[in-house]
């Protein structure tokens, strides 16, 4: 598959049978596992998918597809509409993170990372991490140009996001400390890293005159 194809219903049952055994088996993932718990043929899955990486890829992808920078309509943004959409991003990263498939797959790879080479480190990288940041990159650049944002570098701009959002949560869960996330806790959270963004980069609404 390519990286812009949508996968069919049928492949994305697939990923999801994958994500269902990297919960169960970590590591321990063959293309005969998740033929037989998917109910399709090895030959089917190597045709979709090439390979194992290409499998492992394409479920990264899958999973990271649930995180959204959320709607705006760059010819009519407005300082609440930057928000919402960056509180909904921040809010979605928060669930798709916190979830079981997701500690599993990052997990997994977390594991390897000793052993070179760690290749599901560096597709989680590729396919998660930065993959997102590219896609909300643009909403930053969105609210630069029309004055709601200042600031000079994207990727740093983007990673003081992310930190605000994640904060110590994303290690703790990896580690194991049972910690459950609320929907109501994930959208407070949510709102809370968005106040501190733009504490730190929003632009000042009625900024004082020089002299005044």
């Amino acid at each position: 598959m390519s990286a812009e194809a949508i996968p069919s219903e049928r492949q994305q049952a697939v990923l999801d049978a994958v994500l269902e055994l990297l919960v169960e088996k970590g590591d321990a993932l063959t293309m005969t596992a998740v033929a037989r718990r998917a109910s399709c043929s090895k030959e089917t899955l190597y045709k979709w998918f090439g390979d194992r990486d290409g499998l492992l890829s394409e479920t990264v992808r899958w999973q990271a597809s649930q995180v959204r920078a959320g709607n705006f309509d760059a010819q009519h943004l407005d300082s609440s509409a930057l928000r919402d959409s960056l509180r909904d991003f921040a809010a979605n990263w928060l669930s798709v993170i916190s979830s079981r498939t997701s500690l599993a797959l990052n997990r997994v790879a977390i594991g390897g990372a000793g052993s070179p080479p760690n290749t599901l480190g560096a597709i989680v990288l590729a396919n998660g991490r930065f993959a997102i940041g590219e896609r909300l990159k643009p909403v930053l650049e969105a609210g630069r140009a029309v004055g709601l944002l200042h600031f000079d570098d994207t990727e740093e701009t983007f990673r003081t996001l992310f930190g605000l959002v994640a904060r110590d949560v994303q290690v703790r869960l990896l580690l194991g400390e049972a910690i459950e996330l609320k929907p109501d806790e994930i959208l407070a959270d949510a709102q809370r890293a968005v106040t501190q963004f733009f504490a730190l980069y929003g632009a000042r609404e009625n900024p004082a005159k020089p002299g005044h």
